[in-house]
């Protein structure tokens, strides 16, 4: 893809509208922090109500379009995915404990031998 290709000409609108979205996030957050002595459901509510409301109002600008659809294409991408059986997973994860395992023996081995020569050979020391 050339430069040429890239697009990202936003109307003020659109950048209106971004703000305005994250700032109608941020206040849900800091009203989730602000009224702590209101019940955890309310804050809680405050805080889902201020995303929600914040990604609605994102939504009709051009970028969150753009966001929306890039997201839809990745969700049917993950659709075409072909996932391990669960045969294949167990015989991978079991591979990777073993490989922990020998590597820590390996490591372990290596790290006595170079305390054997540091020590003993190198400076005499006895315990």
């Amino acid at each position: 893809m050339n430069k040429a290709e890239v697009e990202t000409v936003g109307s003020p609108m659109d950048t209106i509208l971004v703000a305005l979205a994250v700032f109608i996030a941020l206040a849900g957050l800091v009203g989730f922090s602000f009224w702590s002595e209101l019940p955890l459901a309310a804050r809680f509510g405050i805080l889902v109500g201020g995303v929600v409301v914040g990604a609605a109002v994102g939504w009709f600008s051009q970028p969150g379009k753009r966001f929306l659809a890039f997201a839809q294409d990745a969700w049917e991408e993950t659709k075409k995915v072909t996932w391990p059986s669960r045969k294949e997973t167990g015989q991978q994860a079991l591979a990777v404990f073993v490989f922990v395992i020998v590597m820590s023996i390996f490591l372990f081995v290596v790290d006595k031998v170079i305390e054997w020569g540091l020590y003993d050979v190198i400076l005499g020391w006895k315990r």
